[in-house]
C-alpha cells in the first residue's frame, strides 16, 4: 500500500514533535484571492489525516480572521496538532496600505491576549515575532517573550526573518524552536547567516512560500496579467511585467527534474527545500499553503522525493538568477540587514 503519512521532525532542540511538512493558513483569508471556506476546511482535515501538525496563522492575516477561522478546528483537535501564530506587523482597519512593525513588550502582551481569543485556546504552542524592529532591543522582545512561556500563555519561541546575528542574540535570552523565514529554490537570502546560526544552536528552519507563492508551480506566468485584481503577488516585482518573463525560463530545469521523477515541479520544488535538512545539518519543516485537498497531498507527497546529487546541481544556480527583488519594499525583511 502507496504511503501516506508523514514522517516527523523536531522544532528546537526541546521543541515538539511535528509533521517534517506543515501547512500556511493565510491564504485561507486573505492575500490569494477568494476562498471557498468549505473547501478550505477540508485541506484542514486532510492534513491531520497524512500527519500534517504543524498549523501557522498569524495576528496580521485578515486582520485576525484567519485566526478565527482556524478556532473551529483548533478546538475540535487541540491535542492532535502544534499550534503556531505571530505577532509584531500591526495594520489598521482604515487604511489597507498601512504596515508597522510592533516589537516593544506592551505590544507582545497586548497582542498575545488577543490571539488567544480569536483562537479559543489558553495556549500558543508556537509563538513566532513575525519582523524585527531594530529600534527595540532583542532582549525586551524576547524578555517579554519569555514571560508568555513562564505564565503558560506559549509553549515555545519563534522568530521570522532575523539574521543570523540577532538569532543567536535571542537565543541567549530564551531558547528558540524556530525560524521561520522565507527560503525556496528562487530565494535564498536566509542561508547569508541565519541557516549557519540555525545549525549551530539547534533551531529549526520552517521557510515560508516555499514554493514562491505559486510561481514554481507553473499555475501561473505573470501576476500581472493572470491574477485578480486583489492578489497581493500582482505587487511583487518577481512576478510582473519583464522580472515574470525571465523568471518563467528558469523553470525549465525545474520541469526537467519533474519529469524524472514523475512528479510535478511543485513536488520537485518541496523536494529541494525539505533536502536542505540534510544539506545543513538541521531539521527543516516547510509550511507550503494551500486551500484545496489534492494540492494538500500532492504537496506532502514530495516528502517522499529524494533528489540526486546531479539534481541539486542542476537546481543551484536558479537562485542567483532570479529577476526582481521578494518584495517592494525589502526593509521589511532581514536582507538589509544582512547587508549592513
Amino acid at each position: 500500500m502507496e504511503q501516506k503519512e508523514i514522517t516527523q521532525a523536531a522544532l528546537g532542540a526541546h521543541g515538539p514533535l511535528v509533521g517534517v511538512q506543515g501547512l500556511g493558513c493565510m491564504g485561507m483569508s486573505e492575500f490569494y484571492g477568494d476562498t471557498d471556506e468549505s473547501a478550505a476546511r477540508d485541506t484542514l482535515e486532510a492534513a491531520l489525516e497524512v500527519g500534517v501538525t504543524l498549523f501557522d496563522t498569524a495576528d496580521t492575516y485578515g486582520l485576525g480572521a484567519n485566526e478565527e477561522f482556524l478556532a473551529p478546528f483548533v478546538a475540535a483537535h487541540r491535542d492532535e496538532l502544534v499550534l503556531a501564530t505571530k505577532f509584531a506587523i500591526e495594520r489598521r482597519a482604515d487604511d489597507p496600505v498601512y504596515r508597522g512593525v510592533r516589537n516593544d513588550r506592551a505590544y507582545v502582551r497586548q497582542a498575545v491576549e488577543a490571539s488567544l481569543k480569536r483562537l479559543g485556546t489558553d495556549t500558543i504552542d508556537l509563538y513566532y515575532m513575525h519582523r524585527r524592529d531594530p529600534a527595540v532591543p532583542l532582549a525586551e522582545s524576547v524578555g517579554a517573550m519569555a514571560e508568555l512561556v513562564a505564565e503558560g500563555k506559549v509553549r515555545h519561541l519563534g522568530l521570522s526573518e532575523v539574521t543570523g546575528p540577532e538569532l543567536r542574540e535571542a537565543h541567549a535570552v530564551h531558547p528558540i524552536a524556530a525560524l521561520q523565514s522565507e527560503w525556496s529554490l528562487f530565494s535564498r537570502d536566509v542561508e547569508l547567516s541565519a541557516v549557519g546560526a540555525a545549525a549551530e544552536l539547534g533551531v529549526a528552519l520552517v521557510p515560508y512560500s516555499p514554493l514562491g507563492r505559486g510561481f514554481l508551480t507553473g499555475s501561473f506566468s505573470d501576476a500581472g496579467t493572470e491574477l485578480t485584481a486583489g492578489d497581493f503577488r500582482r505587487s511583487q516585482p518577481r512576478f510582473t511585467g519583464e522580472n515574470a518573463k525571465a523568471n518563467a525560463a528558469l523553470l525549465e530545469p525545474v520541469r526537467a527534474v519533474a519529469a524524472a521523477h514523475g512528479a510535478t515541479p511543485a513536488q520537485i520544488a518541496l523536494a529541494w527545500v525539505q533536502q536542505r535538512a540534510q544539506v545543513h545539518g538541521l531539521a527543516v519543516v516547510p509550511i507550503p499553503g494551500t486551500r484545496k485537498r489534492a494540492r494538500l497531498l500532492e504537496n506532502t507527497a514530495a516528502t517522499r522525493i529524494t533528489l540526486s546529487g546531479a539534481e541539486l546541481e542542476l537546481l543551484e544556480p536558479v537562485a542567483g538568477q532570479v529577476a526582481g527583488a521578494r518584495y517592494p519594499d525589502m526593509a521589511f525583511t532581514s536582507l538589509v540587514r544582512e547587508q549592513g
